[in-house]
Order: C-alpha cells, then sequence, then structure tokens
C-alpha cells in the first residue's frame, strides 16, 4: 500500500510539472514578440559580455599571443601579488577613489535635482525646449567634449583666459593643472550625462499619484514641500536601484574620458585604473598583468553591487534583485 502512495504521488507531481511546462509555453507563445525584440539584447551580452569571460584565465598565465591560452605558462596569482604591492597600486586606488567619490556627491544628485525642476515647468512648449538642450550633449563623443573645453580652457586663445587676462589676471593653466584636472572632469560629467539621466526619473515622477498632491495643496505646502515629502519619497525606490548600479562602478570610471583629460602634467592625479589597463596591456604588452587588474576592478564592483543590495533589502527597499 505505501508503495502505490509513493507511486501515486510521483505520477501527480509528473501531471503538475507537465502542467506548469505547458503554462509556460503558452504564455511564451502568447508574448512571443516580446521574447523576439528580448534575443538581440540576450545575444548581445552572450557574445560581448559572457563569452570574453574565458579569456579572463590569462590573468594567471603569463600569457603569450603566439603560444595561445593553451600554451602559456601557469603562474597562479603571480600579477595580482605585483599588482598589491608596486606603489602604483595605492595612487591608482587614491584617485579612482576620490573621482568616485566626486562622482557620488556631484554627479549622482545632478539629474534627480534637475528632475525635480524640469517637473515644475508648466508651460510645455518651453519645457520641451530645455529638455532637448540638456540632452543633447549626451549624443556627443567624449573627443568632442574635451575639444570643446579644450578650445575654452586653452592658454592660447582660450575663451576663458581671454575674460581673465581682459580683467588684469594672470592666465591659468586649466589643462595641465593637478588642481583643476578633477573639477573638468566631474563638470564635463555633469553637462554630458545629467540630462540623459532625468528621463528616468521623470518617467519615475509621472507615476506619482496625483491625489497627494492635491491633498498637499489643501494643507497648504509650497512646491518644495511637496518635492521634499512627496515626490522624492515616491521616487525613492528608482533612486536606490539607480545608486547600487552605480557603487558597480566604484573602479570602473571609464577609460576614454580620463584618458582625453590626461596629460605627463597631471598624470600623478588623472591616471586611474582604467587608464592604467590600456598603458599595461596596449602600450606596454603586458597582457596578463592589465587582465589581472581589469578582473580585480570587476570583483570589487561585484562584492559592492551584492552588499549595497543587502543593506537596501534590510532597510525595506526591494534592490535589484
Amino acid at each position: 500500500m505505501e508503495t502505490a502512495g509513493v507511486l501515486t504521488n510521483q505520477v501527480d507531481e509528473k501531471k503538475i510539472k507537465a502542467i506548469k511546462r505547458q503554462k509556460k509555453w503558452a504564455q511564451i507563445k502568447t508574448n512571443r514578440a516580446l521574447y523576439i525584440m528580448l534575443f538581440p539584447g540576450i545575444l548581445y551580452f552572450v557574445i560581448f559580455k559572457y563569452i570574453p569571460m574565458g579569456g579572463l584565465i590569462i590573468a594567471f598565465q603569463d600569457y603569450q599571443p603566439f603560444l595561445g591560452i593553451l600554451g602559456s605558462p601557469f603562474v597562479g596569482m603571480k600579477h595580482f601579488i605585483r599588482l598589491f604591492t608596486e606603489d602604483t597600486f595605492f595612487m591608482l586606488m587614491r584617485n579612482t577613489l576620490v573621482i568616485f567619490g566626486l562622482d557620488i556627491a556631484f554627479s549622482f544628485p545632478f539629474p534627480i535635482i534637475l528632475a525635480l525642476m524640469l517637473n515644475e515647468l508648466r508651460a510645455a512648449r518651453f519645457k520641451k525646449f530645455v529638455q532637448t538642450v540638456i540632452y543633447l550633449p549626451h549624443f556627443m563623443s567624449w573627443v568632442v567634449v574635451v575639444s570643446i573645453f579644450y578650445v575654452l580652457l586653452t592658454t592660447e586663445g582660450g575663451v576663458f583666459n581671454n575674460i581673465i587676462t581682459y580683467f588684469g589676471g594672470e592666465k591659468i593653466s586649466f589643462l595641465t593643472s593637478t588642481e583643476w584636472l578633477r573639477p573638468i572632469y566631474i563638470f564635463q560629467q555633469m553637462w554630458k550625462g545629467a540630462g540623459w539621466g532625468t528621463i528616468v526619473y521623470l518617467a519615475a515622477i509621472t507615476n506619482v499619484d496625483e491625489q497627494l498632491y492635491e491633498a498637499a495643496d489643501m494643507d497648504g505646502a509650497g512646491k518644495l514641500r511637496k518635492m521634499w515629502h512627496i515626490t522624492l519619497p515616491c521616487i525613492r525606490p528608482t533612486i536606490i536601484t539607480l545608486f547600487i548600479l552605480k557603487i558597480g562602478h566604484v573602479l570602473d570610471m571609464g577609460f576614454e574620458h580620463m584618458f582625453l583629460l590626461m596629460n605627463p602634467m597631471n598624470k600623478e592625479v588623472a591616471q586611474i585604473f582604467d587608464t592604467f589597463v590600456y598603458t599595461a596591456g596596449i602600450q606596454n604588452g603586458q597582457l596578463s598583468y592589465s587582465t589581472a587588474v581589469g578582473l580585480f576592478k570587476g570583483l570589487v564592483g561585484l562584492v559592492l553591487v551584492v552588499l549595497a543590495n543587502k543593506a537596501a533589502r534590510k532597510v525595506g527597499e526591494e534592490g535589484i534583485y
């Protein structure tokens, strides 16, 4: 009797699993258009993100291109030990963390403030005009952005230095100064990315229940009060999600922007992990060492995202997963 009961339970479980599979396939068939649209994105990540991960093995080898991955000798943690013991590591860590801290302090909240201000504009045409103007820099490459600022800041006929000398001041070497590098970098980040970043926050603001604003108006609340007590709390999940994703880029500040700003005069504060990977790997041919540096960056970002997500869930937010 017991055996018969067990067999019956197993048959029932198989039937339940079969029914669930049928439901899943039915859902896929019903939403097949969405899955077809999703396929190119999945294919992109598989080809350009996941398959290249196999090359990370060279971080543990003395990789030689003519020997290949299979023929290059295995050296274990040699390149990681070199990374952590060289003096350049502390310089790279300091520069990267300082830039990231400034980015979090200024570039991250700026789109939020901009979105709140745009939301208060009532003239539709003027609002669209402002949005168009602030979105335009996003479509410029970093080469164009840095070139524009070069024309404005150079000591040889630059607009800002011409104004300074016109009022009796001395020219300032903005582009070669170690003191001005970080402010210029952050300002360019804000100018280029803030407008585009407002799209997400404006979309989140449109989902705020209008009845909350009507109730606040009846209580006599002003615009600032409504922003602080209604708008910001309602878009807080979006802010936290983007903040967690931002934390993952703590050591990944982007190669192109800083590389274009860096020169021999400001290299002391401009050299970050991304530019160092290019210098070591491409210019000096130390492929295994540069791969080890890149793997270290990725692992740090992964750990911080996991920890930040756990912290968000502990305080009652949904997090990113």
